[in-house]
């Protein structure tokens, strides 16, 4: 995994509401149709191929981005370290166009092409490791968020758990530990033109730009 870039070989998954901020947020509107309760389970998403794009890549944009700072857990067959079944972590800027639910696929808004831009991978953290990691995102040098992992609701061995209780993840696949709100349930957002810097302690800070998506 180590070398100049690094793109997924397997599938990535992204879980929704997995920061307690949006969770508490969301909680009002979970008991409502179409679903009338809280999720039991994790809830995922995929983002395909096309969506990839190392570090350094301008990703095209047709407007406003919401900027997706998060930690990504690279499965790997056999591995028996910190996280078992873990072979690394790396940075990820999940990017999405701007939308209001979570009851529909947002296939249109999350899987365009390099809306998913990674970072370098490092060797498995440990849970404690995991749970101190505050992951900074600058948007054209100002810092605009700070994620800290120690808020999520289901941390990276529960998650990995919860999801291998209903599929089996392949070596090579990815799972996003999940995307955290602004104070007021929105993202930092980002425009063409702009710059992007995600960085937390032990990884090399991956950089990106967006540029106008071609008519």
């Amino acid at each position: 995994m180590i070398g100049q870039t690094w793109l997924p070989h397997g599938t990535v998954y992204g879980v929704l509401l997995n920061f307690r901020r949006e969770w508490t947020l969301w909680a009002p509107k979970m008991s409502e149709p179409p679903y009338q309760a809280p999720p039991q389970a994790p809830v995922l998403y995929v983002k395909t191929r096309n969506t990839f794009s190392a570090a350094g890549a301008a990703a095209p944009v047709p407007g406003p981005v919401q900027l997706g700072a998060t930690l990504g857990l690279i499965v790997g067959a056999g591995h028996r370290g910190p996280l078992p079944g873990v072979a690394g972590c790396v940075l990820l800027d999940d990017l999405s166009l701007p939308h209001d639910s979570y009851y529909r696929p947002a296939i249109r808004q999350r899987n365009r092409d390099g809306f998913l831009v990674c970072g370098q991978p490092v060797a498995p953290l440990t849970p404690a490791q995991l749970a101190a990691l505050q992951i900074a995102v600058r948007l054209n040098g100002a810092l605009v968020q700070r994620v800290d992992l120690c808020a999520l609701m289901r941390d990276a061995a529960t998650l990995l758990a919860d999801v291998s209780a209903f599929m089996t993840l392949q070596p090579g696949d990815v799972l996003m530990l999940g995307t955290d709100c602004l104070a007021d349930g929105g993202r930092p957002l980002a425009c063409a033109g702009d710059r992007i810097e995600i960085s937390a302690p032990g990884f090399a800070p991956l950089c990106h730009a967006l540029i106008e998506e071609p008519a």
